[in-house]
């Protein structure tokens, strides 16, 4: 665990619980579902598996995270948060739509995953945008989908896999960035080639006016 700060503090005390290295993105990927390791160790990339041993050891030792046995699908043992770990959405979300303001676009090797993906755009869905009919969208990236089903003013990522989508969008993992935060916009992303869109483009639109990112330029820094 992070050393002590020896501060009377929530934040201090929080630091402590999930700031050392990593511990916040394994957190980050729980939030989309319960997993193995081996998941984890996926959805994290570059962590070595020391690394996340220790986290998951200590994230187990301050209840946020357990151990269950899965039935299905498959069978062993996965991580999942606990009821005090899921307490971690709201401030994880809102740290993350703080954090991409000066994102930018993605760098040459960086890697994205579906549940950092998921998370984003559970962070940045607004509702006062998703009047109107149910619908599920699939966003694909370097070929992986990733459903979201709005629904009632509500959004679900990932969603199941239930039915065809209305839209999807295969979208370049450099353009996504620049798609949902309006630099580009849907006609030009298809033109571009960066884009590929498999239903109505009007479905397409209001995916993105339904998930718009922030920019750069809403930074204050």
């Amino acid at each position: 665990m992070t050393r002590g700060y020896g501060q009377y503090c929530g934040l201090a005390r929080a630091l402590e619980l999930v700031g050392g290295r990593w511990a916040l993105l394994v957190v980050r990927d729980l939030l989309t579902g319960p997993k193995r390791f081996s998941e984890l160790q996926e959805g994290l990339h570059s962590i070595p598996t020391n690394v996340l041993t220790s986290r998951l050891r200590e994230l187990e030792e301050a209840e946020i995270v357990e151990r269950r046995v899965q039935a299905h699908p498959g069978s062993g043992v996965v991580y999942a948060l606990t009821d005090y770990g899921l307490e971690l959405e709201e401030p994880v979300l809102r740290l993350g739509f703080w954090g991409a303001k000066t994102m930018g676009s993605p760098c040459e090797g960086d890697f994205i995953s579906l549940d950092s993906l998921a998370l984003a755009l559970r962070g940045a869905f607004r509702p006062d945008r998703a009047r109107g009919p149910q619908r599920l969208y699939e966003l694909r990236v370097d070929g992986k989908p990733l459903r979201i089903l709005v629904k009632s003013g509500r959004v679900t990522a990932p969603a199941g896999s239930e039915g065809e989508p209305d839209v999807v969008l295969d979208v370049e993992p450099a353009a996504i960035s620049d798609l949902l935060s309006g630099v580009m916009d849907v006609d030009e992303a298809v033109s571009s080639g960066r884009l590929r869109v498999e239903g109505d483009p009007a479905e397409a639109r209001r995916f993105v006016e339904r998930f718009q990112f922030p920019s750069t330029e809403d930074a204050t820094v």
